[in-house]
């Protein structure tokens, strides 16, 4: 158990690294100034955040919950983790009704995306199982 832990952290920090390093090109090559110590803070906050979705995933195990309770909670916790970093850690996005009605349909729809594509996909892979079972059932 601790080490399929230690696995998806250090997952969420690559994938928290990639992001940073996509926001850092970006900033390259658009001309942005930002100090060693803002870039830190940046740097952490995308790895706390790719841990946090590395960790949850643990949500979607085989617990007895439904597929709804699991998506709920992990919705529920994702939106309060997101938002506590972007708005009160990193202050990615300004504390104003505006930015917070923008960030979260943002987030709600990357969440939306990224739930049905892993839906479609396991879809499919039930589909070609059932496929395969029914051939070697002949």
């Amino acid at each position: 158990m601790m080490i399929e832990i230690l696995l998806r952290s250090m997952m969420g920090i690559a994938i928290g690294g990639i992001f940073t390093f996509i926001a850092l090109t970006v900033m390259k090559f658009g001309g942005a100034e930002a100090t060693v110590d803002q870039i830190w803070l940046y740097m952490l906050s995308s790895f706390i955040l790719g841990i946090y979705f590395g960790l949850a995933s643990f949500l979607f195990e085989d617990n007895g919950w439904s597929s709804l309770k699991k998506t709920v909670i992990h919705f529920f916790l994702s939106v309060a983790v997101y938002f506590i970093i972007v708005f009160f850690v990193a202050k990615w996005i300004p504390f104003t009704g505006k930015a917070i009605f923008i960030s979260f349909l943002l987030f709600v729809f990357v969440y939306v995306v990224i739930w049905f594509g892993k839906y479609f996909y396991y879809k499919k892979v039930e589909a070609e199982l059932n496929e395969s079972l029914k051939k070697n059932k002949r």
